[in-house]
């Protein structure tokens, strides 16, 4: 197939495409290359993809020196023209969206990012799909839409109605405005709501990443709710492996949906929701033995209060993923964290 990535810059896009490449598929990566993280770990992800920096501009394909069916173009989501653009030209078969503005805590600085990105990024996605032909559509949610859901395991069958923060918010409007899109036009929308990826590569703004800086650097870190968070870390190449079956199985329509009893994570159009995780919970506390096992450093710890936006604990029901999928993470924290740890020390040179 021909497939959108959008996002490839980032951390599940960039690992995302190149699973599809080495399957043999053709693909084109987006990004904005924004400046909410250090952009130069964004254009570490793009040369290691045979992207080089310098051939990046605005608009502008660029061809992969080292994938002969892979190009690149730097461009918003909210740039409908060009999006629009894009599309009549590459005539996609299937459009996997893993482009946002992330983060929850900056989402209470920065809340018109994530309307911008999240919400007209998104509307401009479904739209050109609809106008060219793309049936096949999976997206990036969160497992932050649970909000002040507190029955564990999450399960995609709960109520997602209490977001705790703009950007969880935002991760519900996808999930509506998909299933909006399914219902009308048939296209075929799954949304995968992802629960604390982690590895090289990852996220320098996540927990994971910023725990083994401050291993290297000497420094203290911060231990929300005095460390009594728990959540569901997930290895990338766990959750890859279940982003690419999502894609080259897209959805169906529930026969068995009633709208008199329905059933949120699936519909009588083409859509569904699955989370993707670890399906394993981890207290904080235990995530960081992982990490200064790895590193071979204890970790100063500064213990403070819960932040606002953040909920206490995540765990993930995979089992509807793990049925339809044959999908099955296995990486466990201590062996995801060794590997993190040996490409931190290469990339930074410690």
């Amino acid at each position: 197939m021909k497939i959108l990535v959008t996002g490839t810059a980032g951390f599940v896009g960039f690992y995302t495409a190149v699973k599809l490449l080495e399957l043999g598929h053709e693909v084109v990566g987006l990004d904005s290359i924004n400046d909410y993280y250090d952009v130069n770990l964004k254009f570490g992800r793009l040369a290691e993809s045979g992207i080089a920096r310098d051939d990046v501009a605005y608009g502008e394909l660029v061809q992969s020196a080292k994938y002969s069916k892979y190009c690149f173009m730097q461009l918003q989501l909210e740039d409908k023209a060009m999006l629009d653009s894009l599309f009549a030209d590459e005539r996609f078969d299937a459009v996997c969206n893993l482009a946002a503005q992330a983060g929850v805590r900056y989402s209470l600085q920065n809340p018109h990012a994530y309307i911008d990105s999240n919400v007209v990024g998104f509307m401009n996605i479904l739209e050109a799909c609809r106008h060219n032909g793309v049936k096949n559509l999976s997206f990036a949610s969160s497992s932050s839409v649970y909000g002040l859901n507190e029955t564990m395991p999450f399960s995609t069958s709960h109520n997602v109605d209490h977001p705790i923060s703009l950007y969880a918010a935002t991760k519900k409007s996808n999930e509506l405005m998909a299933h909006t899109y399914a219902h009308l036009y048939g296209m075929q929308c799954t949304g995968l709501r992802f629960f604390t990826v982690y590895g090289p590569w990852g996220r320098p703004d996540m927990a994971p990443f910023l725990f083994t800086k401050a291993a290297f650097a000497g420094d203290t870190i911060k231990v929300f709710n005095h460390g009594k968070m728990k959540r569901d870390f997930t290895y990338i190449d766990d959750i890859v492996e279940g982003v690419v079956r999502v894609i080259l199985n897209p959805c169906a329509a529930n026969p068995e949906w009633s709208g008199a009893n329905p059933d949120s994570s699936s519909s009588s159009a083409p859509y569904k929701i699955y989370n993707i995780g670890n399906s394993n919970t981890v207290e904080l506390l235990e995530f960081i033995e992982a990490v200064e096992a790895a590193a071979g450093v204890e970790i100063q710890k500064e213990f403070l209060p819960i932040q606002p936006g953040d909920v206490v604990a995540t765990y993930a029901d995979v089992s509807d993923l793990e049925r339809d999928m044959d999908y099955a993470p296995s990486t466990t924290v201590q062996e995801g964290m060794r590997r993190t740890v040996a490409w931190y020390r290469e990339f930074y040179g410690v």
